[in-house]
């Protein structure tokens, strides 16, 4: 092997390039896909107006479609389902935007899709397609965020973030959590126990992790924490990468009980004490629970000055008999891989 290839500066130089390269190729799918929905948004414009100022139906679609796919055989897109999907794509936006919006001009024309097939307002579209780019969700899992409705749950976690936390860090925590998280893949039985929980949540981390949300890095269950020569045990520690801070989560199979969060209030001292370093941002509680009465959760955080807040969850009880044709924490893996190097058709 030739001896600049062990030189130190060559393989900086070299590690430079491969990510100008990297960043080159990203910048070009993005550009590639703006192109394709700009060309799309004006093929439904035309298909719109034709509609509207010539009353054509879906005849002269149904004869577009032939003519564009005999013009460009090697070109896919141009079905007749396509055609009538960018008439839509721009009757839906153009009351409202003249060109593409952003974000929607940065997903795959198939996350598009999904969108104008399953949400109804603009608005809602939009915070879709904004969250859909920020945590970088597949076709498959966005059209489950829709389903589990996710724009009612994001940023709804009661909590004393605003007064104990500074802006902007503040509003970024509260945007991070929900209210309630769905967790439709515990089977749990009545008289299941925290430890039941915790279990199986970090039995199918992925899926655990996927419902959390973007940024959240899995440290631990029954993490140590040594105070005053004595062992405590946190439920889960996360870390969030975007929010640059430990996450502790504490579990409960009950309803919430103000005693809960000194014990949480405890454990964020100990955190911030042993493992918080000087860079990072005070550390977050979240006390999960199965039920909980918001005023109760108010009057129990009034006072509290370590940022914490509390949500509920919902569970699915499904038969032990239907388990086995659930997707496995290896499909879900192999789903949320794909991302977007999914087909955009």
């Amino acid at each position: 092997m030739s001896e600049i290839t062990h030189h130190t500066d060559y393989r900086q130089a070299l590690a430079v390039i491969k990510q100008r390269i990297q960043t080159s190729q990203t910048r070009a799918v993005l550009a590639v896909n703006a192109e394709l929905l700009n060309l799309y948004w004006d093929i439904g414009s035309q298909l719109d107006a034709w509609q509207r100022e010539r009353a054509w139906g879906s005849a002269v679609v149904e004869q577009m479609a032939l003519d564009l796919q005999a013009t460009y055989p090697g070109m896919k897109g141009f079905s007749r389902t396509s055609l009538f999907a960018m008439r839509q794509f721009y009757a839906f936006f153009s009351p409202q935007f003249e060109f593409v919006p952003q974000p929607v001009g940065q997903m795959p024309w198939g996350h598009v899709r999904t969108l104008l097939a399953k949400v109804k307002s603009v608005e809602l579209v939009l915070l879709y397609a904004q969250a859909c780019i920020e945590h970088g969700w597949s076709r498959t899992v966005l059209a489950w965020q829709i389903e589990q409705r996710f724009h009612e749950r994001v940023g709804k976690a009661v909590g004393n973030f605003a007064q104990t936390l500074p802006a902007p860090q503040s509003e970024l925590v509260q945007q991070s959590l929900k209210d309630p998280y769905v967790f439709d893949f515990l089977t749990l039985a009545p008289q299941a126990v925290e430890r039941d929980i915790e279990n199986q949540l970090v039995a199918q981390i992925t899926r655990f992790l996927l419902e959390l949300g973007k940024g959240f890095a899995f440290l631990g269950r029954q993490y140590p924490l040594v105070v005053n020569g004595k062992d405590y045990f946190l439920d889960l520690l996360f870390y969030h990468a975007r929010l640059k801070c430990y996450v502790a989560i504490e579990l409960k199979a009950g309803e919430f009980k103000p005693e809960y969060i000194g014990k949480l209030n405890f454990y964020l001292s100990a955190v911030d004490d042993q493992l918080r370093a000087e860079d990072d941002q005070p550390t977050i509680g979240l006390i999960l629970c199965k039920d909980k009465d918001k005023l109760d959760v108010e009057y129990a955080l009034r006072d509290i000055n370590k940022p914490m807040g509390v949500s509920s969850f919902i569970t699915k009880d499904i038969p032990l008999s239907v388990q086995s044709q659930l997707p496995t924490v290896q499909e879900i893996e192999n789903e949320l891989a794909q991302g977007y190097g999914e087909s955009n058709q």
